[in-house]
């Protein structure tokens, strides 16, 4: 058993390296040689347009801020990319499962690290491969790059070098260094083992664990588990000889003679012998099945070696008839311990507090972070993501996936935190703006919905979820109530509800109305009352309640009983509308109602209508649906600008069918109440093209491209937003339904659980006002 570093998945860039991963070796060739070559590239985030912008940019310009940091070092983080540019650096001399390949060899893997940052963290790289042999040559080098980066990722680097190089590092800059291949392994474990722990329920402190590998890794994450509670005299370290005794402590290294015990000396199996916690770091296939059954109790076993772990996941859980906490570093198995949960969150808080360190204070609160998310219900993306395998806490759901756009909510707050308040912080952050730049990162959707979700969270309205017995509308239930953002009202068979939300783990107690409970007569009632001049029978209305629930929904909310309602999410879209248009019907001041999705792009935000009612709408319900639209786009903070799409551009083309958006814009520019920008009729292009907005159609009332597109058909409107989503690569929100009486919205049938929170909250929104 060789002592070697971590050799934890990172499966992300590497494949097995056996006869049947030929072909993924040619695709990796492939996928590396096409142009242009390798896997980064820079891109400018400012304008260079123009002379000016180039003389911004560079000579003369750049003297300004040049002199600024001159006079002050910290202004580099104000004026250039320091504060979110980290440098991987690497001498290749320890290349997961492929050993000292040298510096050159291993800059697709930097590349591959780079762009895992950029991925999960939006966090910018440079990877620096350095041909140098020694420690003194690498601390030199990374020494001197000081003021071109915010922290530095050491990877790849052989033991017993590796501990020398970071701790040298760590004392002489002034800026986060750390070893993945060290501590990334100890931190994403170390989430499982708390865990793992509670689901076997046993103390971390009481735990005998027992180590197979005694590389830079394992010396990591030994020293961690001490940090998260666990006792040195519980630890037994082996390698290739065995057991790692008091008596071998002359023949080891000083990092192994941490971990000398005082027990008998013998082999890996004499060690597992009873032991609670294996945890393997060495190489496949060296723990049997009599090896797993020789163990405590309800064992957890995190077999890391890859591509083949110590002992494989079928072998491990058929050898005992308890539970069996099973991690391994393999993406095919339960709980992958995958180092990318780790670095580009921890860099990500570190970095956005200006922090001079991570320290053991910070990977603990990644840790912890890290254990408390897998505790959470999982979104239904992230369940997709894995092929709708379940993913819900317990024994093979120990920690999160790392998909999961969570984890940067949850792990990069919790590192920034305890940055700050150990002291290793240059910078504070507000909590709730820190959550909203983490957002933002991720996508203008996200930005967007904040907004709205902290607008509902401050007031709070009722909310009926006319499918509620389906498993997502009670996932989102649960989450609106956690999150403060509404007060859920599940209409469904109460039972079925609460069966549903026990399986699920959900620890809430929802508000459920169900088609048996008394009170539906009054209902029964007020719908008779609405429709009897429309055919309906009072036995029929009685039916309709207590088996509709969109009916059941739709008199509740016209009743007062509730401020908002969703449904769609079982039924077909006209079949969902028709009783909240029976029922709640149009405000009063509108004559129509619309769907209008909103759709986000990098550095944009437009609205789309009417996407999903009305099939030829006149000039009349487009003027109608454009200030609808508008009132929506304002609950987002959008000073809304309309375009009225056509074929044709200001009359260019002159037909019945151009003339009824033309005769739209005549009657809004006459409405003495239409306080935002609107014309046309105009081309898609000329709506959203600056240049041509503001240089052939100069005369345009729009001061802006558009950030509202009214369509001139349903047919066109849902063509529309459905090739922007898909083609120009925007997230949709929507459909959200303007115009009606009070605030209601259908959902699509295939919607996630989020979707259905985003609309919840916009209902709320819509309540409160």
């Amino acid at each position: 058993m060789p002592n070697q570093r971590s050799t934890v998945s990172n499966s992300f860039y590497f494949g097995r390296a056996s006869v049947a991963y030929m072909g993924l070796d040619d695709d990796a060739r492939e996928y590396h040689r096409e142009e242009p070559p390798g896997k980064l590239e820079i891109a400018t985030t400012k304008p260079t347009n123009t002379q000016r912008d180039l003389s911004l940019a560079y000579s003369p310009g750049v003297a300004a801020p040049c002199r600024d940091i001159a006079d002050d070092a910290s202004d580099a983080f104000d004026y250039t990319a320091k504060g979110n540019l980290v440098g991987v650096v690497s001498n290749g001399s320890a290349v997961l499962g492929l050993g000292d390949i040298g510096a050159q060899a291993s800059k697709p893997v930097m590349e591959g690290k780079g762009v895992l940052f950029k991925r999960f963290a939006d966090i910018d790289v440079f990877d620096v491969e350095l041909d140098a042999d020694s420690a003194d040559a690498i601390v030199e080098s990374v020494a001197a790059m000081e003021p071109t980066f915010g922290g530095i990722n050491l990877e790849d680097i052989k033991a017993p070098e590796c501990f020398e190089v970071e701790e040298r590092l760590r004392d002489r800059m002034n800026i986060p260094v750390f070893h993945d291949d060290q501590h990334g392994t100890a931190i994403i474990s170390g989430a499982a083992l708390i865990n793992a722990a509670e689901v076997v329920e046993k103390e971390v402190s009481e735990l005998n664990i027992v180590f197979s590998g005694a590389g830079a890794s394992a010396i990591a994450t030994a020293r961690f588990y001490l940090s998260l509670g666990a006792r040195r005299e519980n630890i037994t370290m082996c390698d290739s000889t065995g057991i790692i005794t008091n008596a071998r402590a002359e023949e080891v290294n000083e990092f192994k003679r941490e971990f000398t015990t005082d027990r008998p000396e013998g082999d890996l199996a004499d060690a597992m012998d009873g032991a609670d916690v294996f945890v393997g770091l060495s190489v496949g296939g060296i723990v049997d099945g009599e090896m797993v059954r020789s163990m405590a109790d309800n064992p957890v076993i995190f077999a890391m070696a890859n591509p083949d772990p110590e002992v494989d996941y079928e072998t491990a859980k058929q050898a005992r008839d308890d539970t069996v906490v099973m991690a391994t570093g393999r993406s095919d198995y339960p709980n992958q311990v995958n180092n990318v949960l780790g670095f580009p969150f921890l860099f990500r808080g570190a970095l956005d507090v200006r922090a001079t360190d991570i320290n053991e204070e910070m990977k603990r609160a990644a840790a912890t972070a890290l254990a408390e998310l897998a505790r959470q219900d999982v979104p239904d993306a992230v369940v997709k993501a894995y092929g709708d395998q379940p993913l819900q806490y317990g024994a093979d759901y120990v920690i999160p996936k790392p998909l999961d756009p969570r984890v940067l909510f949850e792990v990069a707050p919790a590192v920034a935190r305890a940055a700050v308040e150990s002291g290793a912080a240059r910078e504070e952050l507000a909590p709730d703006q820190y959550r909203e730049r983490l957002e933002a990162r991720l996508g203008k959707s996200r930005e967007m919905m904040r907004v709205v979700l902290n607008k509902a969270k401050s007031d709070p309205k009722r909310i009926a979820l006319a499918d509620g017995s389906d498993e997502k509308m009670i996932r989102a239930a649960y989450q609106l109530q956690e999150q403060g953002i509404a007060d859920p009202v599940l209409l469904g068979q109460p039972d079925d509800i609460h069966r549903t939300a026990d399986r699920l783990g959900l620890s809430f107690d929802p508000e459920v109305v169900g088609p048996d409970e008394r009170e539906l007569e009054v209902y029964a009632d007020r719908l008779y009352e609405l429709r009897k001049r429309r055919g309906l029978t009072r036995t029929e209305a009685e039916e309709l309640v207590r088996r509709d629930t969109n009916y059941l929904g739709s008199v509740m909310l016209d009743s007062g009983d509730t401020d908002a309602m969703l449904t769609g999410l079982t039924h077909h879209y006209n079949s969902a509308l028709r009783p909240m248009l029976e029922v709640i019907g149009t405000d009063d001041n509108a004559d129509y109602a619309a769907g209008v999705y909103m759709l986000t792009f990098k550095n944009r935000v437009i609205f789309c209508a009417d996407t999903t009612v009305n099939e030829n709408p006149d000039a009349e319900m487009l003027a109608e649906i454009t200030r609808h639209t508008a009132d929506l786009a304002r609950r987002f903070n959008v000073e809304p600008r309309a375009a009225m799409l056509s074929y044709s551009n200001f009359g260019s083309v002159d037909t019945a069918k151009t003339q009824t958006p033309r005769e739209a814009v005549s009657i809004l520019h006459d409405d003495p109440e239409v306080d935002f920008g609107v014309d046309g009729e105009m081309q898609a292009d000329t709506a959203v093209v600056e240049d041509i907005l503001e240089g052939t159609y100069g005369f345009s009332e729009l001061e802006a491209p558009a950030n509202m597109l009214i369509f001139p058909s349903l047919e066109a409107g849902n063509i529309g937003y459905k090739l922007l989503q898909r083609l120009g690569g925007a997230e949709a929100i929507g459909p959200m339904l303007v115009g009606m009486d009070k605030p209601v919205h259908v959902l699509q049938r295939d919607d996630e659980v989020k979707d259905i929170v985003n609309l919840a909250g916009l209902a709320v929104v819509d309540a409160q006002e």
